[in-house]
């Protein structure tokens, strides 16, 4: 007859030890990565509004940028247009007098000045303005180009905030007194210092 004591599997204080089965495999998990980050059909709103919204930000820098592009400090006008042939050498000596306005809230330093004629046919031509030292000898030569002139317009002229100023200057073009008078246009070209925009009178 066996000891019950020397057998531990048959003492009271203890139980069998447990047997685990491993469980079955019901089913395989279902990842989907594109559902774990997103996509942009899912997290972008609809297309309509996206292309609304960019429009509305393409309109306001629009206006943003017209609003605060450079503009001329000044403007003004041709008063008068003076011609004069000069004998033999199918050329023209011009009289401009105009009215220039300083329309900023600083002074307007004059850089340049410069005319540029449009013959009827398009070609065009343009002249700096003479120094106004040959004033006297061109209005000696040719006394129509002094009526009703002012004193020269000239480079290094200022103009005070809200000022005005009447001038005159003289240039020359290539072009008979005919094709003077028959012209698309007429325009001076104005360029003060520090400034990008030029002054254009017509």
């Amino acid at each position: 007859m066996s000891d019950p004591a020397s057998n531990p599997a048959s003492s009271p204080g203890s139980a069998p030890p447990a047997q685990s089965k491993p469980s079955p495999n019901t089913g395989v998990t279902d990842f989907r990565i594109g559902e774990e980050f997103g996509t942009a059909k899912r997290n972008l709103p609809p297309a309509s509004i996206v292309v609304i919204c960019i429009a509305a930000i393409a309109i306001v820098v629009g206006i943003f940028a017209f609003v605060e592009r450079p503009k001329p400090q000044g403007a003004g006008s041709i008063n008068l247009v003076t011609a004069a042939e000069v004998p033999g050498q199918n050329m023209l000596l011009v009289a401009i007098t105009m009215t220039l306005r300083n329309a900023a809230t600083r002074p307007l330093w004059i850089h340049s000045l410069k005319a540029e004629l449009t013959t009827a046919d398009g070609n065009q031509l343009e002249d700096e303005a003479a120094s106004a030292v040959d004033f006297d000898r061109y209005y000696q030569a040719f006394p129509a180009l002094k009526e009703n002139s002012e004193p020269p317009l000239t480079p290094e002229t200022k103009l005070s905030a809200g000022s005005e100023q009447r001038g005159t200057i003289v240039v020359g073009f290539k072009v008979t007194k005919q094709g003077f008078d028959q012209r698309q246009s007429l325009t001076v070209t104005i360029q003060p210092y520090d400034q990008p925009v030029p002054i254009i009178l017509k």
